[in-house]
């Protein structure tokens, strides 16, 4: 009981396969299990103890199960030499020139969802030491990052004070916000690796940081093994169903300028 309250609160989970009548025990069935540790060590023990509670109920059941590994996330370990330099690079651009109508579409949304109201940031957050982490993450940047220097680069795309997964953070997505911050991004980045490449003693020091700080006691081992293949299946169904809905709304930049004014939105539309 008390390795299964242990991975209720570690794990997420969908049930694929919950059988084909609700009245009658399903020949088969099938869940896809979501494991999030801190570090490396703590998901291989969850990930042991999903398979041998699995395990356990094949034999209260007399039945069988296979398991298949269909993605994994390192826990993100970025290299404070690339960090570094890559900061002096964005202090160097500065701030993308908000327009009036930028803040003001920045404003209204951070009101209309009770976020804090300050509109488009205007100055360069300084490099900070990371917080402590309270949660794994599920993007396999964190496995490249245990296998070269890496560093993760948030630009300025969109709009502050707005929570993650929901439909406020695609607003700006087709306006000059989005635009401007991703051109800012792109410049920050090509800097970056021209420094590096123009440098060798820059990649030196990001390597001897690699090689004898953050890996000195943890290597990378993958979660995957040879015999996991891709799950390209998984969201088959949905791409044929969608895709061809997505189409009617690709972006024509032979009939339009914008995007904005292929949908035929005044920019800024904001409540009156």
């Amino acid at each position: 009981m008390l390795e299964s309250l242990r991975l209720q609160q570690r794990s997420h989970y969908v049930v694929l396969n919950g059988g084909d009548q609700p009245n009658v025990v399903p020949s088969e069935a099938a869940v896809w299990y979501y494991f999030r540790e801190l570090d490396y060590p703590h998901i291989k023990e969850l990930y042991a103890l999903g398979n041998k509670l699995a395990e356990a109920a094949t034999m209260m059941t007399d039945t069988t199960v296979t398991q298949r590994i269909v993605g994994s996330a390192w826990p993100c370990h970025f290299n404070q030499v690339v960090a570094e330099a890559q900061q002096k690079n964005i202090e160097a651009l500065g701030m993308p020139e908000w327009s009036e109508a930028d803040q003001t579409l920045a404003k209204a949304l951070q009101k209309e969802i009770g976020a804090k109201v300050e509109g488009m940031k205007m100055k360069v957050k300084p490099l900070e030491p990371p917080k402590e982490s309270t949660g794994g993450g599920s993007d396999d940047i964190g496995d490249i990052s245990w296998n070269v220097p890496t560093v993760y680069l948030r630009f300025p795309a969109n709009i502050p004070n707005l929570p993650g997964h929901s439909w406020p953070n695609a607003v700006a997505m087709a306006t000059p916000i989005a635009h401007k911050g991703s051109t800012a991004g792109a410049k920050a980045q090509a800097m970056t690796a021209l420094d590096f490449l123009l440098n060798p003693e820059l990649v030196k020091r990001a390597w001897d940081y690699f090689n004898n700080v953050q890996t000195k006691e943890i290597k990378y081992t993958p979660l995957i093994n040879p015999a996991d293949r891709p799950a390209i299946e998984l969201n088959k169904d949905k791409m044929e169903r969608f895709v061809p809905e997505l189409k009617k709304f690709y972006y024509d930049s032979t009939k339009y300028k914008t995007y904005l004014e292929q949908l035929g939105i005044q920019y800024p539309t904001v409540k009156k």
